[in-house]
């Protein structure tokens, strides 16, 4: 795996290109809406998370927000979307905040899923949060969702007695 970039300070991080053995994490750009769209375009993938897909229109609105950051500048909003090949295939999350925590999240497109791209892509993404300076790392998981349970169990977590929004807290502290 290699990592470009400089380690986390107590400044805002950015999202940097990120490399594993089949994928490539790419920064996300305003631009991806319309490929996303379709990777994303599933009822399914709303199962868990509640909503339904997006249009185009709507993912670029909600990617323009993402790439503008947030406000708050002692947190970061960093977003990915993985690509396979010359295809994108999903996206990964990291909020993190000036306490060197992050909470991630993964989604990958129906049609790519049961392959690992999503262990893959977490396991990158944690490793690059680490290098960064971040000590704990949290997702949350829907009790029901045994996939994304073992994403975040193939990515170090570990499940804890909380729970938010009737998600179990899993947690990794470096």
């Amino acid at each position: 795996m290699r990592f470009r970039g400089t380690p986390y300070t107590e400044a805002a991080i950015h999202p940097q290109l990120i490399t594993t053995a089949r994928l490539t994490l790419l920064p996300l750009r305003v631009e991806h809406a319309a490929d996303m769209a379709a990777v994303l375009d599933d009822p399914a993938l709303h199962t868990f998370i509640g909503g339904t897909p997006s249009t185009p229109a709507a993912l670029r609105t909600r990617y323009e927000r993402l790439v503008a950051g947030s406000p708050d500048p002692a947190v970061s909003w960093l977003n990915w979307v993985l690509r396979e090949g010359s295809r994108l295939v999903g996206t990964v999350q990291a909020t993190v905040t000036g306490e060197e925590q992050a909470e991630i999240a993964w989604v990958v497109g129906t049609a790519y899923q049961r392959r690992g791209l999503a262990s893959e892509a977490a396991q990158g993404l944690v490793t690059w949060l680490l290098e960064q300076g971040v000590r704990t790392i949290v997702a949350h998981v829907h009790p029901g969702h045994s996939a994304s349970a073992a994403v975040a169990r193939a990515a170090g977590l570990a499940p804890t007695e909380e729970t938010q929004d009737g998600e179990v807290r899993w947690r990794l502290d470096a």
